[in-house]
């Protein structure tokens, strides 16, 4: 059974949703939430396969829940449901690691099969917004100039980690340092390129992987 946690602040859609998963025979509802607050705690309680998550909630972004439920426990996949099609909502739930970002008009049979798909590891998007992400990470955000060379070998390839998604907790894994340390050299990062979001230097990096190559 795949194990589904529920956050969302309309209880509405809460009700529905808990009513289609009922009627699939290899899901189960674990949980539910309405804020973020709640939604790190019942994800770290009851560490279901799946988490279904509004990107906006009353008490703080979806996205930054994302973040944090990744980086505590990579092996919970996270579902972006959301009511708008919008593009930095968007760019930003793939680079906190979310598996996918659903509209809520999304037919029910594609949601369960979308939850299906997280489960199994896999990652999808809404065919409909593809284009504009690869569209945004082609030309990349913000006003940062070409600071490149001001970055150590180590943080141009934490910077690179950060371009794919990763938390700080996989980072932290795949360079064989802390948690800790990672979150200090994001924020060196961050600061020598002149950029304030993950999001913003993961578009950075891709622009100018596009132009120079890889990093040393």
């Amino acid at each position: 059974m795949i194990a589904v946690l529920l956050v969302d602040d309309h209880d509405v859609v809460r009700e529905g949703l808990r009513a289609l998963l009922l009627r699939a025979p290899d899901m189960e509802v674990v949980g539910e939430g309405s804020t973020a607050a709640a939604a790190l705690t019942e994800a770290q309680r009851l560490q279901p396969d799946v988490v279904v998550l509004d990107v906006r909630l009353p008490d703080g972004s979806g996205v930054e829940v994302c973040r944090e439920i990744r980086s505590e426990r990579p092996d919970t996949r996270v579902l972006m449901l959301t009511s708008y099609a919008d593009d930095e909502a968007l760019f930003s739930s793939i680079m906190a690691g979310a598996a996918g970002y659903l509209l809520k008009e999304t037919r029910a049979a594609a949601l369960l099969d979308a939850i299906r798909t997280a489960a199994r590891g896999g990652s999808l998007l809404d065919p409909s917004m593809t284009q504009r992400v690869f569209e945004r990470l082609r030309t990349g955000s913000g006003g940062a100039a070409d600071q490149a060379a001001q970055l150590s070998e180590q943080e141009q390839r934490i910077l690179a980690l950060i371009a794919e998604g990763r938390t700080n907790r996989e980072i932290a894994a795949e360079v064989f340092l802390s948690d800790k340390t990672v979150k200090h050299y994001v924020s060196n990062i961050l600061a020598k390129l002149q950029l304030s979001r993950r999001s913003e230097a993961a578009a950075y990096w891709a622009r100018h992987h596009e132009r120079a190559g890889p990093p040393a």
